[in-house]
């Protein structure tokens, strides 16, 4: 029987909104400037996406819409619902306020952190299916648009055409995989997307073949895989425990979203201790197999431990 938010009645699936475009550099930082610089006005949501929009950010209408959308996606803005705000969050301010900790996207945690937020968040479906349920290492491009068309008959999903589901693929694709450079196309264009850097999709030899690049991690750092564990576990339980088999392999679980094998899972979990000063810790008594919870840990908290990852220019920040 297959488990996760997907298969709940109540989903709403989501295979739109980036206008194709997947995420480019400087976009976040953009938008936060611009919604920080705006949100103490009432209603200010127009000031952030009217018609000056297009000026403003020196991009076309479409691209406005995808900007707005992956700021929101990644939970760097918010726009409250039946409201006309829109306000930057305590995890955008973290990041890309005055003092934070990567205004410009130059570490490798940010990165990291960006997949999290799209890839373990239910909303972008191909996203979230993709690394969570898909059954293989390598696919094709219409093996994965086939089978989340084939998804949404089976739930009954409205809106959800093959058209649609193939812009959406073509654009996660791109999201992760750097195009080659043509003559049209030079090196600054192929590299559209941040999350290429990390090279969790890989190209293989024939067109339109690919791979999920299973196996350690080696530049995500101990903060952000506690953030994306606690992240998780909000959403999972609420119970003080949680079990290696859930973290491993449930889907939006960091095994699940950030590719790992199950020996990665466990080497990061024993260092739970150490890192988190006792706050978690890692169990095997009584040959089960869990994360064990000292204490409820708040949001705050939870994003105190991604300071960790941006080394010297945290601790400047801090002092």
């Amino acid at each position: 029987m297959s488990r996760g938010p997907l298969y709940q009645d109540t989903y709403n699936p989501q295979f739109s909104g980036h206008e194709t475009f997947p995420l480019r550099y400087g976009w976040l930082k953009k938008v936060y400037d611009r919604v920080f610089e705006t949100q103490k006005k009432e209603g200010n949501r127009s000031s952030c996406w009217g018609d000056d929009a297009i000026a403003r950010f020196g991009v076309g209408k479409n691209m406005v819409g995808s900007m707005r959308h992956w700021a929101k996606a990644t939970g760097i803005v918010e726009e409250p619902a039946k409201t006309n705000a829109i306000k930057t969050t305590p995890l955008g301010d973290l990041i890309f306020g005055q003092c934070g900790l990567d205004r410009y996207m130059e570490y490798p945690a940010t990165l990291w952190l960006i997949h999290w937020m799209l890839a373990a968040n239910p909303e972008k479906t191909t996203w979230f299916w993709s690394f969570s349920h898909y059954p293989g290492i390598t696919f094709e491009r219409d093996l994965l648009v086939k089978k989340l068309v084939r998804l949404a008959k089976d739930r009954s999903w409205p809106h959800a055409s093959a058209t649609t589901i193939r812009n959406d693929v073509a654009c996660f694709i791109r999201t992760y995989v750097a195009r080659q450079p043509t003559s049209k196309a030079g090196h600054d264009d192929a590299l559209e997307s941040p999350l290429t850097e990390l090279g969790l999709i890989k190209a293989i030899g024939k067109k339109d073949g690919f791979r999920f690049v299973r196996g350690p991690k080696s530049t995500l750092g101990d903060g952000v895989f506690v953030f994306a564990l606690l992240d998780f576990w909000s959403h999972y339980s609420g119970a003080a425990t949680l079990s290696f088999e859930a973290i491993a392999h449930a889907p939006g679980s960091p095994g699940r979203v950030f590719a790992f094998d199950e020996n990665d899972v466990a080497d990061r979990l024993a260092a739970l201790d150490e890192f988190t000063g006792g706050a978690l810790r890692w169990s095997e008594a009584t040959g089960l197999k869990q994360v064990v919870r000292s204490a409820e840990i708040s949001a705050e908290r939870a994003h105190s431990f991604l300071s960790s990852d941006y080394g010297e220019h945290a601790n400047r920040e801090a002092a």
